[in-house]
Order: structure tokens, then C-alpha cells, then sequence
């Protein structure tokens, strides 16, 4: 006779709890997105077309370069994220391998989502290569934590020292920002401490597992992590006015990050110039604002997604092989 599985009234207000959890994120998204969608629409209305086309026109082949490097700059640097991941883990896949993997799953993650890029492509690539499930999921963890971990930290020292100063009627004023920001720094303090010194190196909360590298390690991801965000708001404050100020672009783009991880709108679409919008407009024209934004997708989102596309077909076509390399390198390291 089959047994039948019952549920325990635990796992049934637990499983409760994970529905109703995931109904409000959903809700939450779509209520942004229909905001943001109602934006967009306001500022279609109000936008000064011949402004907009000619301020595309009026970009110099200089600065196009400059904001270009400084775009290669951020995804070399991305790319390293991965290289954390190997350190904990210790596998031995060489860095011409890892490097190749984060840009293009960079890439994916920015234009399509996490669960595409950062997730998906990970797994792919890395299980062709040779590595466990178990390896994959620390890489990525570590990677996913040093991006956000750098990004709080920054966050939150533009909130503390009130480098974004929000639009008139915010409920939340500047001594609110400066808390908020306080208490980002503090949370990205106690993770260093317990870099440094708890016993228990990982935690597994809501189905995650959360790893925890040595301070030496921590200290990297946020030190990684806050300069890719910087590299980023310099692109930024490359292709807008001048007048706007680094500190302003990079406190619009971090608070635009935040809005675009909330409405799970791929590529953040929309979002980004939303934000930017709200927050600048009252500093320069709205049609100077978007013509800097539109180059800043085509550089930094488009161009990548090109070559990244290219780089997923070379490494799916010498997986086999640069398995079997690797093989053949793990067993002459194993041998007494």
C-alpha cells in the first residue's frame, strides 16, 4: 500500500506564507511597473523631440571613446567577480576560462535578468567545464553578494553624507537619507565582522545558501563590487552635462538600481530614465537627460549583449575540449 504524504499544519501555514509572500512581490512589481509605465507616457508628452535628436547628434567621437573605455574598464572588472568565488572554492579552471564566463553571463544578466545571465548561463557553462553544482553555487553566490555588497556600502556613504538631495515634496528629506544611509553602513560592518570572525561560514535563508569568505575576501568583494558601480555613474556623468556633478549621476544611478531590482523589469527598461528624470530634471533639459541615457544603454547594455552572444556560441563550441584540457590539468595536479 502507498503511503500518502500529509501536511503538517507547520508546513502548511509555512507554505501559506511563501504563497501570500509571492503574491505581494508580484503585486509589488506590477504596481511600479504600471507607475513607471504612466511616466513614461507623461514624459512622451512633454519631451522636446528636435532637442532630443539634437543632442544625439552633438556627441563627439572623443567622448563616445572615453565613455566606451570606461565601459570596458567596468566589465573587465566585473569579470574578476567570478575569480572570488574560485579562490573559496579552489577549483582550478584557468582565468582564461572564468574571466570569458562572468563577462558574457554580465552581459545576459544586465539585458535579460538574473535568472537568464547570472544563474542560468553559470550553471551552463561551468557544469560543461567540469565544475559540481555545489562549486557553481558558491561561485555565483559569492559573485551576486560582492555586486550588491558594493553596492550598499556605496549607497549607503552617498546617503550619509547627503550627496543626493531628493525633489521637492519627498517625504523622506535628507535626515531621513543620512539614517537610511547609516544604517546600510552598519549592515555592511556587522558582514565584515562576521567575515572576520564567526565560526559558521554559510547560512541557508528562504532555500539560499549565503557564503561566508574570510575578511580578506569580504573586504575584496566590497572594495570590487563599489568600484564597478563607480566605473558605471563615471559612463554616466561622461555622456550627461557637465553641470550635474559625478556625486549627483552616481546617487541617481544607485537609487535607479534599487527601483529597476523591485519592478523586475529586464534591463531595468524604463525604470533608469524614470529615476533619472525625476531626480535631475530640475537641473537640465529632459531631452539632453535622455539622449545621454540612450547612448549609455547602447554602450553599456547593447554593444555587450553583442559580443557576449558571440562569446556564449566560442564557448559552447570548445566546451568538450576545454573540458577535456581540464581534465587532463586536474589529474597531473593530483598526482603524488
Amino acid at each position: 500500500m502507498s503511503k500518502q504524504c500529509r501536511m503538517t499544519p507547520a508546513s502548511s501555514a509555512s507554505s501559506a506564507r511563501r504563497d501570500w509572500s509571492a503574491r505581494g512581490k508580484l503585486l509589488l512589481g506590477l504596481a511600479f511597473f504600471i507607475l513607471v509605465l504612466g511616466l513614461l507616457v507623461a514624459l512622451s508628452r512633454r519631451l522636446d523631440w528636435q532637442e532630443l535628436l539634437a543632442a544625439l547628434r552633438g556627441y563627439r567621437t572623443g567622448t563616445l571613446l572615453l565613455a566606451v573605455a570606461t565601459a570596458f574598464a567596468s566589465y573587465a572588472l566585473y569579470s574578476c567577480f567570478d575569480l572570488i568565488g574560485r579562490a573559496y572554492t579552489r577549483h582550478h579552471l584557468p582565468l582564461r576560462q572564468v574571466l570569458p564566463i562572468t563577462f558574457v553571463c554580465y552581459a545576459f544578466s544586465l539585458n535579460l535578468g538574473a535568472w537568464i545571465g547570472s544563474i542560468g548561463l553559470r550553471f551552463r557553462l561551468y557544469s560543461q567545464l567540469g565544475l559540481r553544482p555545489s562549486e557553481i553555487t558558491k561561485v555565483l553566490t559569492l559573485s551576486l553578494m560582492t555586486n550588491w555588497l558594493g553596492y550598499s556600502g556605496l549607497l549607503g556613504v552617498v546617503l550619509a553624507f547627503g550627496l543626493i538631495v531628493p525633489p521637492e515634496g519627498w517625504e523622506l528629506g535628507i535626515p531621513g537619507l543620512r539614517l537610511l544611509g547609516g544604517g546600510l553602513l552598519v549592515l555592511l560592518l556587522g558582514y565584515l565582522l562576521l567575515c572576520a570572525f564567526s565560526r559558521r561560514r554559510f547560512w541557508t535563508i528562504r532555500g539560499h545558501e549565503i557564503y561566508l569568505p574570510s575578511l580578506r575576501m569580504g573586504l575584496l568583494q566590497v572594495a570590487l563590487g563599489a568600484s564597478n558601480w563607480a566605473l558605471m555613474a563615471l559612463l554616466l556623468d561622461i555622456l550627461l552635462p557637465a553641470q550635474l556633478g559625478y556625486p549627483t549621476v552616481l546617487g541617481a544611478l544607485l537609487v535607479s538600481a534599487f527601483a529597476g531590482v523591485i519592478t523586475h523589469i529586464p534591463a531595468g527598461l524604463g525604470v533608469l530614465e524614470v529615476v533619472f528624470i525625476a531626480l535631475l530634471q530640475q537641473q537640465t533639459s529632459i531631452g539632453v537627460l535622455l539622449a545621454g541615457l540612450i547612448v549609455y544603454r547602447v554602450i553599456y547594455y547593447l554593444l555587450p549583449l553583442v559580443l557576449a552572444g558571440l562569446g556564449y556560441a566560442l564557448l559552447e563550441m570548445r566546451a568538450k575540449r576545454m573540458r577535456r584540457s581540464n581534465r587532463r590539468k586536474q589529474a597531473t595536479l593530483d598526482k603524488p
